[in-house]
């Protein structure tokens, strides 16, 4: 679908921002771009629609070099998502999802109900929110439009450079979600810029890390985790060695005794406001007693506010929970297959005592390997 050889990008003052990369995006994926500022992340999606033009190298579309390509007719082929929105505030929200099939020559008939079904796929109703101009929409809500505008014209190909990161957590969280359901139905091709690396490893069929313009690895979040090829890929996902050594620490250790808990009880209004105030993305509900019986989703809560009296009719069960007595090893190792991202440590009698998300395992452990290395000095 997408190719690199060797494309390199060098400005005029000869600051190199993208260093020979090379790397193949087939149809369907999800491939995300993540390094430190400046590490060349954001200029090589750019290359792709020629935002940025690539000094050496080349990058095909189906086979087609990209130069070959009249730039304005590239562009309206590829779909972009900037943190910006960028959204024309004169124009309603339905003109602006209509400008590149306008461009493209499409029917008024057709835009219009393209513009209606995209609406209604990214939860926003036309009849409601077709004719409102930007200013009148949430954050959250002009994203979507954002998503609604890059899939108009039905592009194979689109661009996504840090969309979510301006935000509120529960906003981002259920954004994450809803283009994860997005991808599995319309199995386009995305290149998903983000500095995030709890986002990184939710979203990408694979992750491509960057520093200086060079590409250091690219693989499946979880050979990342396992098998980083470099030692700088190792010191930014925040993986410590110990994952490798048959003396590992205790999971307590490294586990949040900070959890949210509610009763299942509990009204789903109640919920979001804990939801928020906390800025968590998922709630552990509990008994009185504080054992452990199931979770729910801030996106579910939402979506059921107005047709569930308590959380309890949408709560799911957790499958993967781990005891007080399981090792670190154990709780890197259970991440992988979690779908909700976090693991509940309980006691004896099922008790909650602690959480470990993918962000705070890999915090603590980054945290454990800098301490080693300090006594190693």
């Amino acid at each position: 679908m997408l190719k690199f050889e060797n494309v390199s990008k060098v400005y005029e003052d000869g600051f190199k921002a993208v260093d020979s990369v090379s790397f193949d995006i087939p149809k369907g994926e999800l491939l995300v771009l993540i390094g430190p500022s400046g590490s060349g992340k954001s200029t090589t999606m750019k290359m792709i629609n020629r935002m940025e033009p690539h000094t050496s190298g080349k990058i095909s579309i189906n086979g087609k070099d990209n130069n070959s390509y009249v730039a304005s007719e590239l562009r309206r082929g590829i779909g972009y998502v900037i943190q910006q929105v960028g959204l024309f505030p004169h124009y309603t929200i339905e003109k602006n999802i209509a400008i590149v099939p306008q461009l493209n020559g499409w029917a008024p008939d057709k835009i219009k109900t393209r513009v209606h079904e995209l609406l209604e796929m990214v939860g926003l109703d036309p009849e409601i929110y077709a004719s409102r101009y930007p200013k009148e929409l949430s954050g959250g809500q002009q994203q979507r439009v954002g998503i609604a505008r890059a899939l108009a014209s039905d592009p194979e190909i689109i661009l996504m450079d840090e969309p979510f990161s301006a935000l509120d957590p529960l906003t981002r969280e259920q954004l994450q979600g809803e283009l994860i359901s997005l991808q599995k139905k319309l199995n386009k091709t995305i290149i998903f810029v983000t500095h995030d690396m709890d986002e990184a490893l939710k979203m990408g069929d694979r992750i491509a890390i960057m520093k200086d313009g060079k590409l250091l690895q690219l693989d499946t979040p979880e050979k990342l985790l396992h098998e980083p090829a470099h030692g700088f890929v190792e010191e930014f996902i925040g993986k410590h060695r110990i994952i490798q050594n048959p003396e590992l620490m205790p999971v307590i250790d490294i586990m949040s005794e900070s959890v949210v808990t509610t009763l299942p009880q509990s009204s789903p209004e109640k919920a979001i406001s804990l939801i928020r105030q906390r800025k968590i993305t998922d709630l552990i509900i509990v008994d009185e007693s504080k054992t452990l019986l199931g979770i729910v989703s801030a996106y579910d809560v939402i979506q059921k506010v107005n047709s569930i009296r308590s959380i309890a009719e949408i709560m799911q069960p957790i499958g993967h929970i781990l005891q007080d007595s399981a090792s670190a090893k154990d709780a890197i190792i259970m991440m992988d297959e979690s779908p909700f991202g976090l693991i509940p440590i309980v006691d004896e009698s099922k008790k909650v005592i602690g959480l470990v998300t993918r962000g705070s395992l890999l915090a603590a452990l980054s945290s454990q390997w800098t301490e080693a290395e300090v006594v190693a000095v």
